[in-house]
């Protein structure tokens, strides 16, 4: 395997001064070592985010830096890799590392399947020369130094693509606040305060999969709900679009800080959207825990004050069990729920297909 400390000491020997990015769980050691080590490290609010702040150090300071994103990520970055740094726009030095997600021939979840496969892909479109690393590969520190001094030959991006366990391991330190609830407490709580009829819009990641089993174990079937598997960010928005489409239906969107922070600008959308039925809950641990526990910044937020600014009417913070009970009756339209980070050790994933869960809750809301 290959130590971290390898790849960043021969990339900060070579100029590069920044490492910036959105965590991956195929990154998680190479994050952990870059959050410890003393050099200047930025977890982003979204890929995009990502790369316009290395554009602006390069701007400050002449030198590079790196972008570090799952490959689902690639999506959000490519209207700045190719409209800022591209060689033909202001030709700005760019190392991506990304991590490859869904690799043809290895097993992963149905969102990770499709975007492995078109993973090289979309960087040969886009005319961006990778590297493929893995725990096997040899003379890392010659050929990092390679694709770097490729990267400042046509001042433009380059990309790192990391296959799975190519990292030793290194961990990560973050503690982001010691509050009563866990998420899977908070969420039964919520589970608790719903009606027969309400349907539920949940984020990716850890809360969908204990939604699901908590859905199991109290035997109400998966009908209800729609489980975001991908697509990070964006549940609120789903949420809004199924709340405007069926406005006599309470909807809840059950979301998490990482995802709320990635694409915040929903929440001016839907603070003033006519969807009266749509409940926000934020559950804020302050780390993107299903991949590796790396923190967000969302701990020194004041949530509700920006949801209030947004247009949300009623929105509310909840620290305690009882508090969100009570938050949940008011008829309160945004819920920050402020959790511990953690999950049990033994959380498993959803049996049922993405496209199944879909059709499950379509059957429900009747639609044909």
């Amino acid at each position: 395997m290959i130590p971290p400390k390898e790849v960043c000491d021969t990339l900060t020997a070579k100029g590069l001064d920044a490492f910036i990015g959105v965590p991956d769980s195929l990154l998680k050691d190479f994050c952990a070592f870059v959050s410890g080590c003393g050099l200047h490290h930025v977890v982003a609010a979204n890929e995009g985010n990502a790369v316009a702040l290395a554009a602006g150090r390069y701007i400050g300071n002449g030198r590079p830096s790196l972008v570090y994103m799952q490959n689902s990520g690639i999506g959000n970055a490519v209207n700045p890799l190719l409209s800022l740094v591209d060689p033909e726009v202001y030709g700005i030095p760019l190392m991506l590392m990304i991590g490859w997600r869904g690799e043809p021939g290895s097993k992963d979840e149905p969102q990770h399947v499709k975007q492995g496969k078109v993973t090289l892909e979309l960087l040969k479109s886009m005319g961006i020369p990778y590297m493929v690393m893995d725990s096997a590969t040899e003379n890392v520190a010659e050929k990092v130094s390679a694709l770097y001094d490729r990267m400042m030959e046509r001042r433009g991006p380059v990309a790192l693509v990391v296959r799975s366990g190519a990292f030793e391991s290194c961990s990560c330190h973050h503690r982001s606040g010691d509050y009563p609830m866990s998420r899977e407490e908070a969420l039964k709580t919520i589970l608790d305060s719903l009606g027969p009829e309400d349907v539920t819009v949940c984020t990716t990641g850890k809360a969908s999969r204990e939604l699901y089993e908590l859905r199991e174990g109290r035997g109400e079937g998966h009908g209800h709900d729609f489980l975001t598997v991908g697509s990070m960010g964006h549940a609120s928005s789903i949420a809004l679009g199924l709340a405007t489409a069926r406005p006599e239906r309470r909807v809840l969107c059950i979301d998490g800080d990482g995802a709320m922070l990635m694409h915040m600008g929903a929440m001016a959308v839907i603070g003033q959207s006519d969807a009266p039925l749509l409940t926000h809950v934020v559950i804020n641990n302050g780390a993107h825990e299903s991949v590796g526990g790396q923190p967000t910044v969302a701990h020194a937020l004041d949530m509700p004050a920006i949801a209030s600014a947004c247009g949300y009417r009623r929105p509310v913070r909840a620290e305690n069990a009882a508090e969100l009970a009570e938050a949940m009756e008011s008829g309160a339209d945004f819920v920050e729920v402020r959790v511990r980070p953690g999950s049990r050790p033994d959380l498993g994933r959803p049996r049922s297909s993405p496209s199944d869960n879909m059709k499950k809750l379509m059957r429900t809301l009747e639609v044909r």
